[in-house]
């Protein structure tokens, strides 16, 4: 439940962000007449990564058993992809990203002259917005949903999700402050941590689809002392990819992937301490 949570709730965090600083900026304008054109971009992004995410999950089920091994696999990779650009990018954007979209809405409304023109530019603002965070959720739920079984994950992606529209909200209506560049950080950190289970379960996968077989002797044995179907073996499992005993080719890709992203991402120049306050200009 909990790395659903989390992810839903970055990515959340991140289109509410964007969406709300939009909002926010079109009333301190006196331009709130634009805002259906706003509303519109993010119901149309909304429903499509939903069919889409909806769409795959069904063709998926019907692929036989090393088909599906594959198809887990190839959406590891894509999550673990996308996770590790979409830390280092929202650690680097922080600082100005506030700047950046209303520049970008100055920019739009002035390109286009007509008020339909304008209403397009919006709707489209909004629409990518919320479609590239979608989307990028679309493959991490997969992902994380091939791990965990039950009900407990898809509450846990709910409700960060409902806790990100909340965050919206309070960006618009001024309530709502928060760091930026301190929340981006440790959420970063944390997904790093996710995205390197991902990447040892994706490799497991392509050896249980017949494609990788190298590196299969098991590191360790910890069955005994954390099983990973015992209740912290089970919470590990699912946040971190944990395996009581995993193969030397796991660990090394864990390992691996932790020595090449946490220290670039950790010396990472901190942007300057950022809140959102959507009374600032």
């Amino acid at each position: 439940m909990l790395v659903p949570f989390l992810i839903m709730l970055r990515e959340g965090i991140e289109a509410a962000l964007v969406v709300g600083i939009v909002a926010s900026y079109l009333r301190q304008t006196g331009q709130e007449r634009w805002m259906p054109a706003v509303w519109i971009g993010v119901v149309v992004a909304a429903i499509l990564c939903l069919v889409f995410g909806m769409v795959l999950d069904v063709v998926s089920g019907e692929f036989p058993q090393r088909e599906q091994e594959l198809f887990e696999a190839a959406v590891g990779l894509i999550a673990v992809v996308i996770l590790t650009w979409m830390v280092f990018w929202m650690r680097r954007a922080a600082r100005s990203i506030r700047h950046e979209i209303h520049d970008a809405i100055d920019a739009a409304l002035e390109r286009h002259k007509t008020r339909n023109g304008q209403a397009l530019a919006l709707t489209l603002m909004a629409f990518f917005a919320v479609s590239r965070e979608g989307l990028e959720s679309v493959f991490f739920l997969l992902a994380t949903f091939q791990q965990e079984s039950g009900l407990a994950a898809p509450i846990g992606a709910f409700l960060g999700l409902t806790l990100a529209i909340g965050f919206g909200f309070g960006i618009y209506y001024g309530g709502v402050k928060l760091n930026l560049a301190r929340f981006f950080r440790w959420t970063g950190i944390f997904i790093l941590f996710v995205a390197a289970g991902l990447l040892a379960g994706s490799l497991r996968a392509l050896h249980e689809a017949g494609l990788w077989n190298g590196l299969q002797s098991v590191a360790f044995d910890l069955s005994q002392v954390l099983p990973v179907d015992g209740a912290l073996g089970t919470i590990l499992a699912g946040i971190f990819g944990y395996e009581d005993t995993p193969t030397i080719g796991e660990v090394l890709v864990y390992v691996l992937f932790l020595v090449a992203t946490l220290p670039p991402f950790l010396s990472q120049a901190a942007p300057r301490p950022v809140a959102t306050d959507a009374g600032a200009h």
